[in-house]
């Protein structure tokens, strides 16, 4: 093993351990010195990995990101229709959030109250680019599908994504009892109906 590879090994045991102490320790605000404990090194270890606790959080927001917006590339390019590519978008944030705890803390900033406001801002942008995405989504259905939204396509986005996150704030809350996921094959259909409508001909054509 190269001296890069168990540096880089190194880096993702401190992050997994940082994601679990999240989970495990709902509510408490972690410090180098209990990370360094959960991981086995010292607070010196730590710093030569990461220079601060802020950079820690930042590469578990590069994760979420990076493995969120890699799956939703797969799904636009899988899925041609307007409805179905906002369901699975909606549904991949809502398993990926159930699947890891910890991080939805991150997602919901319940973990970054007191960190700087950077993380809290970063944050603010994954979910302004996941909104982007599903206005896009939306406003490309009327050239595609001949279907436009009932709201205008920013309100429309607006609506289904604050619906997750709303469910994301509730696993939180209830010290993740409460899935993500639970009554989702419910809503869904309700949600989304009335979401697009058929544009009449004339207007299609002009």
């Amino acid at each position: 093993m190269t001296q890069e590879t168990s540096k880089s090994n190194r880096r993702e045991q401190i992050l997994q351990a940082l994601a679990l102490m999240l989970e495990e320790d709902s509510g408490k605000r972690i410090t180098i010195a209990s990370l360094a404990r959960q991981v086995g090194v010292s607070e010196a270890a730590l710093y030569r990995h990461f220079p601060s606790k802020a950079r820690m959080f930042e590469g578990l927001i590069e994760f979420i990101e990076e493995t969120l917006f890699e799956r939703i590339r797969r799904i636009l390019d899988d899925t041609p229709e307007a409805l179905p590519r906002c369901q699975q978008i909606l549904t991949l944030l809502l398993g990926f959030t159930e699947k890891n705890p910890g991080l939805s803390r991150l997602l919901g900033g319940d973990a970054l109250t007191g960190e700087t406001a950077r993380l809290r801002q970063r944050i603010n942008q994954l979910f302004e680019r996941l909104e982007t995405q599903l206005k896009q989504i939306l406003r490309e259905a009327e050239l595609h599908e001949g279907r436009r939204p009932t709201l205008p396509a920013s309100s429309a986005a607006n609506v289904l994504l604050a619906h997750v996150e709303g469910r994301i704030t509730q696993f939180v809350r209830s010290d993740f009892r409460r899935r993500p996921t639970e009554h989702w094959e419910d809503q869904w259909p309700l949600l989304s109906s009335g979401l697009l409508r058929d544009v009449p001909q004339a207007a299609a054509r002009a």
